[in-house]
């Protein structure tokens, strides 16, 4: 919307000053009724004056005040004698029902009240010192309301201030006095404030969808069938049980005890799964995020979790593995899985980028290329065809979930991508590496990578908002900062500087 100004008042038309004038015209002919008499005067000011020099009423109240005088005193048809009278005592008028015009469309109530008189007050009597003292003493009074009420709204608007800092402070979470490997952004959400995410782990298709996906499930499970002597006689715990799958794999591969842990309400059909099975005296299951329970135990030798979110990191949900970690794994315990990956590489799909970027530059012959803006950022999950990868692949972060703290989940990390085809790279696709190897005599992995068996992680895809020309063999630079996202701790900020050009990406 433009700007108002002064100078941008639209002239009247011939209509408009026809109708002024007319108003003007009308205005001229009204007649008022006097208050306490039965004369009729040709004007507002008239009438005023009338009562003030035939009937020694002055009249000075606040808009209000003056309303409800008027009212009243065409209601009850008030003299000027009773009206003197009340100038010691409280006034008669000093109710609501007196807003109600007793008089349809009253001159006297047409008027603006400043306009007649500058003071706030009353005077109904004819000596003029006495009118002059009541003035003044009643203008003094005003005007200390009128400071006291100025200061009251200073320091109304000072607590705001502070109160708005307060809560930049906490939606921003700008703390950085908290010690980063023991807690983090993750750690310090209140209950409230991480429900939706434990909500939507309460709902029982994620969990289909995740016992479904035989990548994920079967990986967990290979691992502890066939490292049993790791086991043994173990105490384990599981940080996000759901279904309770993989403490129910854990007791089965010989754990003496597990302690299963979820916020959602899923942990309640969990609790009936391994009553179901008969597990119940092997596994002990807990209600509550990790960061503010007590577990039966003091320490544990084993910490299982399946954490993992889209691009690895999405969800934040390891900060809550490392917690554990720091503050319930015994000296010589051990974290699973425990290596990852994070890869990424170039992309080159021209019908892909024009279907979901130059769609936006006519949409049933309408321009919506604003759109493009808004588009970009939001990185698509999808399963990549493998024929559209067109470089090789290069691993940008190893973590050791044994030794990683929450602060080097953030990270700058530069990377060159060796081209395969000469094309156009559209995007840049990203995917993890899982691995079950310390102590392993039979390893496991697995990988999200596009020429791999399909998991519901899929590959995150960082769509560019220009294809850029590229040429086999040669190598194409970048650079990729991952971090929170301060008001939503467990989304994801991705920049990627492609040849020098930049797009921060959000994972939410």
């Amino acid at each position: 919307m433009a700007a108002y100004t002064g100078d941008d008042v639209p002239a009247l038309s011939d209509s408009d000053e026809e109708q002024w004038q007319s108003m003007e015209e009308g205005s001229e002919h009204i007649t008022v009724p006097c208050l306490l008499c039965d004369r009729t005067l040709a004007s507002v000011s008239e009438t005023v004056q009338h009562c003030k020099a035939d009937h020694g009423v002055d009249r000075g109240l606040d808009d209000y005040g003056y309303i409800k005088m008027i009212n009243y005193i065409r209601n009850t048809k008030f003299s000027a004698e009773s009206l003197l009278l009340t100038s010691n005592g409280p006034l008669p008028w000093d109710s609501d029902e007196y807003l109600k015009p007793a008089l349809a469309d009253d001159p006297l109530l047409q008027i603006d009240v400043e306009e007649l008189s500058e003071v706030t007050a009353v005077t109904l009597s004819p000596a003029a010192d006495d009118q002059v003292s009541l003035l003044l003493q009643r203008a003094t009074q005003a005007e200390d309301r009128a400071q006291r009420a100025e200061e009251a709204l200073a320091r109304a608007m000072d607590d705001l201030h502070k109160l708005k800092l307060l809560a930049q402070g906490l939606v921003l979470n700008t703390d950085t006095s908290r010690g980063p490997s023991r807690s983090g952004a993750i750690a310090e959400l209140r209950e409230d404030e991480d429900e939706a995410y434990f909500s939507s782990y309460g709902h029982y298709s994620i969990h289909e969808e995740m016992l479904k996906d035989k990548v994920r499930t079967e990986s967990y499970r290979d691992f502890m069938y066939r490292n049993m002597d790791i086991f043994k006689g173990k105490v384990v715990l599981d940080v996000g049980c759901g279904t309770g799958i993989l403490s129910m794999f854990a007791a089965k591969a010989g754990a003496r005890k597990v302690i299963a842990v979820d916020q959602s309400e899923i942990i309640y059909q969990a609790m009936d799964i391994v009553r179901s099975n008969k597990l119940e005296d092997t596994i002990t299951l807990i209600k509550g995020r990790i960061e503010e329970i007590g577990l039966p135990v003091e320490k544990v030798d084993i910490i299982i979790s399946e954490w993992m979110g889209y691009f690895l990191l999405f969800e934040s949900m390891l900060d809550s593995v490392l917690y554990a970690r720091d503050r319930y794994l015994a000296e010589d315990g051990l974290v699973y899985p425990d290596r990852c990956n994070i890869s990424l590489a170039a992309v080159g799909d021209t019908q892909k980028h024009s279907d979901r970027i130059a769609f936006w530059d006519a949409v049933y012959d309408f321009k919506m290329t604003c759109m493009k803006k808004a588009v970009i950022p939001e990185p698509v999950v999808e399963m990549l065809k493998p024929e559209t990868v067109i470089s090789e692949p290069v691993v940008i972060r190893t973590i050791d979930c044994g030794s990683v703290t929450v602060s080097e989940l953030e990270f700058t990390e530069d990377f060159s991508l060796k081209i395969t085809a000469s094309t156009f790279c559209t995007a840049i696709v990203g995917y993890f590496d899982i691995f079950f190897d310390k102590s392993c005599g039979n390893k496991v992995m697995f990988s999200t990578a596009p020429d791999c068996t399909k998991t519901h992680w899929k590959q995150t895809v960082f769509l560019l908002e220009s294809p850029i020309p590229v040429k086999t063999g040669e190598e194409l630079p970048g650079q990729i900062t991952v971090h929170k996202n301060r008001k939503d701790p467990r989304a994801l900020l991705i920049t990627l500087d492609i040849a020098g050009r930049k797009q921060t990406y959000s994972l939410q």
